[in-house]
């Protein structure tokens, strides 16, 4: 309609690593609103997964939305983009289970990543990871500092990440 403001996008770039699959994992999101930035992560110091990381990281990013808005989630994980755009109804409608009649790893993370897009009109975009797109990069970094605090014997060098 004329006269009618954009709508606000905001672009999100999210990672997930794994040293050992399983092992001690983290996850990395960079958000980008007006000209600003939100750095996040977290992690988990064992017995993760690079996928559990990858869903980590969209979830968390859309968690910390504090409005509804129109995102653009940019991502490397095609386990969570196929996931998303082709896999999770059929899993729900499944009650849950594969087409090979087996339980959904990660139904927990679904369910809440799910939850966390009700309120967004989120459009999924894969990107290509260490190809030098910046926003993937920093997601990177910031998912392997997200690993190194979580990680007993290296959480005190971490823990002074200085978030923007």
């Amino acid at each position: 309609m004329a006269g009618e403001a954009a709508p606000e996008v905001v672009e999100i770039y999210t990672d997930g690593a794994c040293s050992g699959n399983p092992g001690p994992g983290g996850w990395g999101a960079v958000l980008y609103f007006r000209g600003r930035e939100k750095e996040l992560c977290g992690g988990e110091p064992a017995g993760t997964t690079n996928n559990r990381m990858e869903l980590m990281a969209a979830i968390q990013a859309l968690e910390s939305l504090t409005r509804p808005v129109t995102v653009r989630l940019h991502t490397d994980s095609t386990y969570l983009r196929n996931g998303v755009s082709k896999w999770l109804p059929r899993w729900k409608s499944n009650g849950w289970m594969t087409a090979a009649k087996q339980p959904v790893k990660n139904a927990d993370l679904w369910v809440r990543l799910e939850t966390a897009m009700e309120r967004h009109d989120v459009e999924w975009l894969w990107v290509k990871g260490h190809a030098g797109n910046v926003g993937n990069e920093r997601a990177d970094a910031l998912a392997n500092c997200g690993m190194a605090a979580a990680m007993p014997r290296a959480g005190s060098a971490a823990a002074g990440l200085s978030l923007r």
